[in-house]
């Protein structure tokens, strides 16, 4: 689901200041490396805003290919640090997918898709109450910041079981 934590117009951080610099020293980059995932602290700045990838993503949803549009907006931005608050690099990106990309710009230009983001936003902060990345929501429990699979595993276990006791 979308999560913006800086949405528009809040004013977004830059990567060579001391708090994004920090942070990513001391907990994303261990984090990263204990996981084997290739990332960067990306030197676009100020860091974009991301609500126009995301009303991209309404689109590519309904074209079945969200999940891939995701992967590949992460990857644009974590590994190669392209400025995904741009409309020539997503409609770039979405093209790379196949998706149709003089639809993909119209409906980024026109804000086709900003009701729908603003409603998932609203989901998110008000019905759901996320306040950080990553947020799990499995059956009644919510679970915020990185889990083992272990602990996830034990969680969806749980979850179950309370469900099966209440169908017993």
């Amino acid at each position: 689901m979308p999560f913006e934590l800086r949405p528009y117009p809040s004013e977004t951080l830059k990567p060579e200041g001391d708090y994004l610099q920090t942070t990513w020293e001391n907990s994303v980059y261990p984090m990263a490396e204990h996981f084997g995932v290739k990332i960067v602290l990306p030197r676009v700045s100020p860091q974009p805003h991301t609500h126009l990838a995301f009303e991209g993503y309404q689109y590519a949803k309904e074209k079945g290919k969200g999940n891939e549009y995701n992967h590949r907006m992460l990857k644009a931005f974590f590994q190669e640090e392209q400025d995904i608050g741009s409309i020539e690099v997503l409609t770039k990106l979405a093209g790379e997918l196949g998706l149709n990309e003089q639809e993909y710009r119209e409906a980024l230009e026109t804000r086709k898709y900003k009701e729908v983001h603003h409603h998932a936003l609203q989901h998110a902060y008000s019905e759901a109450n996320i306040q950080a990345v990553p947020t799990f929501i499995i059956g009644d429990t919510k679970v915020q910041g990185m889990r083992s699979k272990l602990d996830l595993e034990q969680i969806i276990d749980d979850e179950l079981a309370k469900k099966n006791k209440v169908v017993d």
